[in-house]
């Protein structure tokens, strides 16, 4: 309800509509051409009011290609895509705040927040920024054959990133050095327990980044994936083909979030947990 009274109040291309990840849930971001729109919802989701709202300036036509809610700051920040640049917005004026010019060599499909520490953006393809110095990234990935649609954080464990990719794989990689807990600290809870019973040596050497584990189940391009909500070891993807699949992140996490040593990577999963498959064509 709350998409059919945007699309009514504002008849152009829409490209995302996002809700505001904390708070009341009243406040939800729509990306509409070269326009960014702050919607306050009254009350009822049957009805919208236009808060505020901002435009790109500049030559050519500008137009928004992603854009994500901050997470800190009493969601008071927007991040927004536009060609290859990313930019932030304050949403109490709808004001920008800071840019990153050719943040990218080529169109920026995807943004995400680090929930667990602030001024931490991730961007496809695939580059980690500290919002608060924005010169140059902090990390670049280049673990994918072809354009990056998708990047997420873990909402739990932030060490934890997924990518997905129009090389048909998802890619779950350790990002401990940059992470909330880069001396690392992730323990499946439901195994805990026997860990305590059974202690064992352990490393002292600091985790190192790295990839987890490569899932190449689908077929067809990877447009979409997200972490669940209630399980922190679970996500989904869905490909081109409408095959939508639900997977775990393997049981080797309990121990240590370096996994592999450099330089090798673990076997993938022996399958996704649930699979269905429904054609978009």
């Amino acid at each position: 309800m709350v998409v059919t009274g945007i699309w009514s109040s504002f008849r152009k291309f829409m490209d995302s509509v996002v809700w505001e990840p904390t708070g009341d849930g009243k406040r939800v971001i729509s990306l509409t051409d070269n326009h960014i729109l702050l919607w306050d919802l009254q009350g009822s989701s049957s009805q919208t009011v236009l808060a505020s709202s901002a435009s790109l300036e500049g030559k050519g036509q500008l137009k928004f290609t992603s854009g994500w809610w901050s997470p800190h700051h009493n969601c008071m920040q927007v991040a927004s895509a536009n060609d290859t640049a990313v930019q932030g917005w304050d949403t109490r004026c709808m004001r920008s705040i800071c840019c990153l010019e050719n943040a990218h060599g080529q169109l920026v499909q995807d943004l995400d927040f680090n929930s667990n520490k602030q001024c931490c953006l991730v961007s496809c393809k695939v580059k980690f920024w500290d919002t608060c110095s924005v010169t140059k990234p902090v990390k670049t990935l280049e673990e994918h054959s072809h354009w990056v649609w998708n990047v997420r954080y873990n909402h739990s464990h932030d060490q934890l990133v997924l990518m997905g990719s129009s090389d048909s794989r998802v890619i779950l990689s350790n990002m401990v050095s940059i992470s909330s807990e880069p001396f690392g600290h992730l323990v499946d809870d439901d195994l805990s327990d026997q860990e305590e019973h059974h202690p064992e040596d352990k490393s002292q050497e600091p985790p190192q980044d790295g990839i987890i584990a490569t899932y190449e189940e689908h077929e067809d391009s990877v447009y979409a994936l997200e972490w669940s909500s209630a399980d922190p070891w679970l996500f989904a993807s869905l490909s081109y083909d409408g095959r939508l699949l639900i997977n775990r992140v393997p049981r080797v996490l309990k121990d240590h979030p370096a996994l592999t040593p450099p330089g090798s990577r673990p076997s993938v999963p022996r399958g996704p947990l649930w699979e269905d498959q429904h054609s978009l064509l």
